[in-house]
């Protein structure tokens, strides 16, 4: 049974930095895309940033050049870097798993993790 595992949010002024993490538990395929949701109160969830087996990574256009995306121990474990945070960052973190042979614009994922919260104050 594949598990999902997130890390990292919190509360962080504006212009700061958190690290997320997200740990994938039993998955045994040598293939995936892997990487962020985000989700704020009334608004629709949004891809932020993936990456998958041949670390090919794509970002947001409104976090690129702030937000990394990056991988260790085969992918078993995420990474999402973030600084310069703005209060538009503000959300619930989802990382997400699936198996694909490539990162497709709105394909499903099949594993998710509980979300964990990113607050940026003014």
């Amino acid at each position: 049974q594949v598990q999902v595992v997130e890390s990292g949010g919190g509360l962080v002024q504006a212009g700061g930095s958190l690290r997320l993490a997200c740990t994938a538990y039993e998955y045994a395929y040598n293939t995936y895309c892997m990487g962020w949701f985000r989700q704020a109160p009334g608004k629709e969830r949004e891809r932020v940033a993936f990456i998958d087996h041949a670390s090919r990574t794509t970002v947001v256009d409104s976090a690129k050049g702030r937000f990394t995306i990056s991988q260790d121990n085969a992918g078993k474990i995420l990474y999402l870097q973030m600084n310069s945070l703005k209060p538009e960052d503000t959300a619930m973190y989802y990382c997400a798993l699936t198996r694909s042979w490539d990162c497709i614009s709105g394909m499903p994922f099949l594993y998710w993790g509980q979300g964990t919260q990113v607050t940026v104050s003014s």
